[in-house]
């Protein structure tokens, strides 16, 4: 189950990079195949159902925040809580932390390149919030197996 984790991973990233969404129906693939991972007790990093549930309510209810503050889009939310079935709580609080930073830099990087160009915003959301997620969801999950 871990090839076809990394694999929803990376095809989050490059929808997300490329077009700036994720599709629903890659969101859905990615939490079925968690479900099933689970139901097997072959997640990846060995989280059992209680761990993943609650990472999944608590990820789609405090991010559900940012998207009713016109912060993050609804793809970002849903992939986000799907992201959570595989990685638990404890996964999901550095996965969102380090996401988060990849964000802030984006973001400033972004604004600087605006600044030094003259450059207009080209997009409403212009910074791919599921790709970083799922580039952070990667670091974790390379670090929390060489960890074991």
């Amino acid at each position: 189950m871990r090839h076809f984790f990394v694999l929803w991973l990376i095809g989050a990233i490059v929808f997300d990079w490329r077009l700036r969404r994720v599709p629903n129906w890659l969101v859905l693939a990615g939490a079925l195949g968690a479900i099933g991972a689970l139901a097997i007790h072959l997640v990846p990093l060995h989280i059992g159902w209680a761990d993943a549930l609650s990472a999944c309510a608590a990820t789609f209810v405090f991010l559900l925040l940012f998207y009713a503050a016109g912060l993050m889009g609804a793809a970002d939310v849903k992939f986000a809580a799907a992201l959570a079935l595989w990685l638990g709580l404890e996964g999901m609080l550095w996965t969102w932390i380090g996401a988060s930073l990849l964000a802030a830099v984006h973001s400033i990087g972004l604004m600087q390149m605006r600044r030094w160009t003259g450059a207009v915003r080209q997009r409403r959301r212009e910074v791919p919030y599921a790709a970083h997620l799922a580039t952070a969801a990667l670091a974790w999950m390379a670090w929390a197996s060489a960890a074991r």
